[in-house]
């Protein structure tokens, strides 16, 4: 194998099959996680955007439908979900009582999806990198690259959690205790 910078390296075949085979393994570990937790997560996103769509009818743009389906094609996956998601976090956020301004902070919204979309994003060029690498520092630089593409996958699944503890909490307490905000009680000095 000829290295970048134009000698050559040495190394067992037997070595490079073990290297592979562990690349490939970790490969199919990672789907078999990946694929039911995504497959969770949109079954959560449909029955969460049902939900809220039963608070707030008028908050949506698209059916409930659109929840999953939005998921499935190809450029508008990587921004229907997060409109579908501002629409769901606008729907479970207490509306304020009276005279006061508020307005819902959608951080944890914009963080989740911020990091899932490079994520997938970043992957995708580190598997085009992988895929057109033909010496042994543009393989082992690919392999860096998809491995911090997988600390940035579980970087915005951890958001992801976040984000879902914080949106289901917030639909039921509006769910519970209804459409407003409770008023601050303000302090009067005597």
């Amino acid at each position: 194998m000829i290295d970048a910078d134009g000698g050559f390296v040495a190394a067992p075949q037997q070595e490079l099959d073990a290297a592979a085979s562990l690349y490939e393994t970790a490969g199919r570990y990672q789907v078999t996680v990946y694929l039911p937790a995504a497959i969770i997560f949109v079954i959560w996103f449909f029955r969460m955007r049902r939900n809220t769509g039963l608070m707030a009818p008028d908050q949506f743009r698209n059916g409930p439908g659109w929840a999953i389906g939005a998921w499935l094609i190809p450029l508008v996956n990587l921004w229907m979900p997060y409109r579908i998601a501002l629409d769901m976090w606008g729907a479970a956020t207490p509306l304020p009582a009276e005279g006061e301004r508020y307005r819902a902070r959608t951080w944890p919204v914009n963080l989740w999806w911020g990091l899932f979309v490079f994520s997938v994003l970043f992957n995708r060029y580190a598997g085009t990198k992988y895929k057109n690498a033909e010496t042994l520092t543009e393989i082992k630089n690919a392999v860096v690259q998809y491995m911090a593409a997988d600390v940035l996958h579980i970087v915005a699944a951890a958001a992801a959690v976040h984000f879902t503890v914080r949106l289901t909490a917030m639909q039921r307490l509006k769910a519970t205790e209804g459409p407003f905000r409770p008023a601050v009680a303000k302090e009067t000095s005597a």
